[in-house]
């Protein structure tokens, strides 16, 4: 199995080596269990010329259609693969081993950086999380494949994480910088959560919301998501980021979270307008309309929050010794400075007093932080932010270890906005973090305070042998732990 912490060796040679090696041991679980690729080749089965398709555990529950979706491929005239978003590939990657030259074509945009792992799917490496030019020219792409579509055509839709740069097609009257701008100035500046921004995003553009699947019609489609809440209720009438299922947004609602965040008159004016107009015609797809069309939804991995990465790295820890404990699966949208500075003090608070929990322990979190950068411009992302911040509250600390990771492989934009530092790879995954950390930045010369202050982590954690670099797959959130070793002597 290869190993997708890929410098291991540097993260475990200074500091706390001990914790760190264990803290790599339960992160390396989690990002193992955050691979969509082996999942998808136990959805799809291929039995002589007969294409079977499904599985309990990966039909959504209150499914009005379950069982296998068998397909004889003597009737289907073509096969189709198109997805978006990071480690989309590895989606597509098992369609491709699965099915070969039965595959008639397809596109996939995934997020540059990555490498290019398909030979039958076309591919295009687009910006995350500003959408770029790559991202239109890929969507064209895939838009162009829907075109003479029919009956006996048959389509797979692949999405993760990231869909919603990687899937960019701006409707008419707003250009590409229109949305660059809106999504930089809510997401960077302001650390709207994808909630509240996809409200807009979704009603600049041709194909979020379920408009792309409007466009596969008339042709069958299988709909493959990486992760995916429980029940089918939830993806019809609750859904606002995986762009082939129905979205429950409105453009008023776009108007409403704009002016939520004191950001209506910082957007584009092409933006404002467009959104007022609230055209009909640009309304993305509702559960109403969606439920007519031949299709059927399957996710890889159930559950947001106590996902499979999640309950592996809890696995994993509690094998090493340390007592499993969730702190919190609700880290949405908030600060990740902030995170790390509690997480970190509770576990001074146990390796004092043994209160809340006693010692060794592992605790855990999940969900997707944010960081509000404001007009800074340096590099990093969450994960980091959330390690560094930490950082500064364990000094001296012998038994407690903090880790932080995108389970995607790929923590922040990297270096999309600005250049990169030496050999620092293009994004990291996030960091580890000890009580020597703050000591080895004063003898590198690194000001912890000030980077923090420019939210310029990853050469911060670089420099300091602390930044993970992880190869890229799907996004099961953020995957964060910190433990307490022992007691203070």
């Amino acid at each position: 199995m290869e190993l997708r912490i890929q410098n291991m060796e540097s993260l475990a040679s200074h500091g706390n080596i001990t914790g760190r090696k264990a803290m790599l041991e339960i992160l390396e679980a989690g990002l193992q269990a955050s691979d969509s690729y082996h999942n998808t080749r136990k959805l799809l089965r291929l039995e002589g010329n007969k294409l079977i398709v499904g599985g309990k555990e990966f039909e959504p529950t209150g499914s009005p259609k379950s069982g296998d979706e068998i397909f004889d491929l003597s009737r289907i005239a073509n096969i189709y693969v198109i997805g978006a978003g990071k480690g989309s590939q590895r989606m597509a990657k098992a369609i491709e081993d699965i099915l070969g030259d039965r595959i008639t074509g397809g596109h996939v945009i995934d997020k540059k950086g990555h490498p290019v792992i398909l030979k039958k799917i076309s591919v295009t490496l687009g910006g995350h999380p500003i959408p770029d030019e790559d991202c239109i020219e890929g969507s064209k792409k895939i838009l162009d494949i829907t075109k003479d579509l029919n009956e006996s055509d048959l389509v797979f839709t692949c999405i993760s994480n990231g869909v919603s740069s990687a899937l960019t097609l701006p409707v008419p009257g707003v250009n590409l910088d229109d949305v660059r701008k809106t999504t930089y100035i809510l997401q960077l500046e302001h650390g709207v959560p994808t909630s509240d921004l996809n409200s807009v995003r979704n009603h600049i553009d041709l194909l979020k919301g379920g408009q792309i699947s409007r466009k596969i019609q008339p042709a069958k489609a299988i709909h493959i998501v990486a992760h995916f809440p429980s029940t089918y209720e939830q993806l019809m009438y609750r859904n606002y980021w995986l762009h082939t299922l129905p979205d429950c947004t409105t453009f008023q609602l776009a108007i409403d979270n704009l002016k939520k965040w004191n950001a209506w008159d910082e957007v584009p004016s092409s933006v404002r307008k467009f959104l007022e107009i609230a055209d009909p015609e640009y309304e993305t797809v509702k559960a109403k309309e969606f439920e007519r069309w031949t299709c059927r939804i399957f996710g890889l991995i159930p559950g947001y929050k106590y996902s499979a990465k999640l309950l592996a790295a809890m696995t994993k820890a509690e094998e090493l010794g340390f007592k499993p404990i969730i702190l919190s699966d609700e880290l949405f949208g908030i600060e990740a400075l902030h995170a790390g500075k509690y997480v970190a003090a509770i576990c001074k608070t146990i390796e004092r007093s043994g209160h809340p929990f006693e010692t060794p322990c592992a605790l855990f979190t999940t969900g997707e932080m944010v960081v509000t950068v404001g007009k800074e411009k340096g590099i990093g992302g969450r994960n980091q932010e959330f390690v560094l911040s930490a950082a500064q509250e364990i000094v001296g600390s012998e038994n407690i270890v903090v880790g932080s990771v995108d389970t995607d492989g790929t923590d922040g934009p990297g270096i999309q906005f600005t250049k990169g530092l030496g050999d620092m790879p293009i994004c990291l995954a996030g960091g580890i973090v000890d009580g020597e950390t703050v000591k080895e930045a004063k003898q590198t010369g690194v000001d912890i305070t000030k980077e923090l202050k420019k939210h310029n982590t990853s050469p911060t954690l670089w420099k300091l042998k602390s930044g993970i670099v992880a190869t890229p797959n799907i996004s099961l959130v953020d995957l964060t732990v910190a433990l307490v070793m022992g007691r203070d002597k």
